[in-house]
């Protein structure tokens, strides 16, 4: 599945390193981690340029080996990192995963970090000439009330393009700030991606009638229904598309992927349920990996199921190969 399109997208948000504990047993018995990359609106980035699409992450990193560690993976992966601010006094933000039985709690050390620091004026100094889509998140409203300015701002202004909002409601960032200003940050955007589970949390309700009402001005709102599907509201209709049925090796991450695969078709100016059918796939492609993004599906199985008829749609099983 790649989507050839003129123009660009830039996601812009936080990217931390993630430390996992790599041995079974308690956290603080630990004694070896697994550092990895992680930030939402860099994973989109990375989904998209493997889509094929012009991707630029634009955030802030600190002048340390966490920082070189974040530009060399977000590089490498083939996303533009040059308006990447390496910020010479804060750090990189960081956040470990305490996986256990119960499931994987994690501690954000970001406080401070360079990110922290973005705020209106970085738009001052980033070109948006030919971008298509700008990509933004819930998360970046947390970090600070530099950041949350940026985010007003970056929705704000007279635009070319679209901008894209995700949810992406991560309570442990909201314990001393008010959430409800993401009501008002989701519908100044030109399209609206949302969990129903986190929309519920945070706005009261995860039907997409209620969001509607809630969210009037935004032409696209897209409501993510776990294992079951996504719904699109537009132009006053619904479409919803089922989900794909995966063998699942870890689900972080898969939101991203869905985001990103339903952005690159929204952008292709596909239909509603193949745009749909796209961010299915690529969050299907996530799913089957242990990491926050995976490897594209292969066309063979992309192309064919993009356009399928319902039923083969519905028969469809993914499963990881080797």
């Amino acid at each position: 599945m790649r989507f050839d399109l003129t123009g660009g997208v830039v996601c812009l948000g936080e990217t931390m390193v993630v430390l996992v504990p790599a041995e079974p047993g308690p956290v603080r018995a630990a004694r070896t981690w697994t550092r990895a990359i992680g930030g939402a609106e860099s994973n989109v980035a990375i989904h998209l340029a493997r889509l094929g699409l012009r991707s630029r992450w634009v955030g802030a990193v600190g002048d340390d080996a966490f920082g070189g560690a974040v530009l060399d993976f977000v590089g490498g992966a083939g996303v533009d990192v040059s308006g990447v601010r390496v910020d010479p006094t804060r750090p990189t933000g960081l956040y470990v995963k305490e996986a256990d039985a119960a499931g994987s709690p994690v501690r954000y050390y970001r406080r401070g970090s360079a990110a922290s620091a973005l705020g209106p004026d970085l738009l001052d100094r980033l070109p948006l000439d030919g971008v298509r889509l700008v990509h933004v998140s819930g998360i970046t409203a947390a970090l600070s009330d530099s950041c949350l300015g940026l985010l007003r701002e970056v929705l704000s202004r007279r635009r070319d393009h679209l901008v894209s909002f995700d949810l992406n409601w991560r309570p442990a960032l909201w314990p001393d700030r008010d959430p409800s200003v993401l009501l008002e940050l989701a519908d100044a955007a030109d399209i609206v991606l949302t969990g129903a589970d986190e929309a519920e949390a945070v706005w009261g309700t995860g039907d997409p009638t209620k969001l509607r009402a809630l969210l009037p001005t935004p032409s696209s709102i897209v409501v993510k229904q776990g294992h079951q599907g996504a719904t699109l509201v537009e132009d006053g209709e619904f479409t919803y598309q089922e989900a794909l049925k995966v063998d699942v090796v870890e689900p972080v991450g898969a939101g991203d992927g869905f985001a990103a695969g339903y952005l690159a078709a929204h952008l292709a100016g596909l239909p509603p349920t193949r745009r749909l059918r796209a961010g299915h796939l690529q969050a299907a492609a996530a799913l089957l990996t242990s990491e926050d993004v995976g490897e594209p599906l292969p066309p063979e199985v992309t192309g064919p199921l993009l356009d399928a008829d319902p039923p083969t749609w519905a028969a469809a099983h993914l499963r990881r190969v080797g």
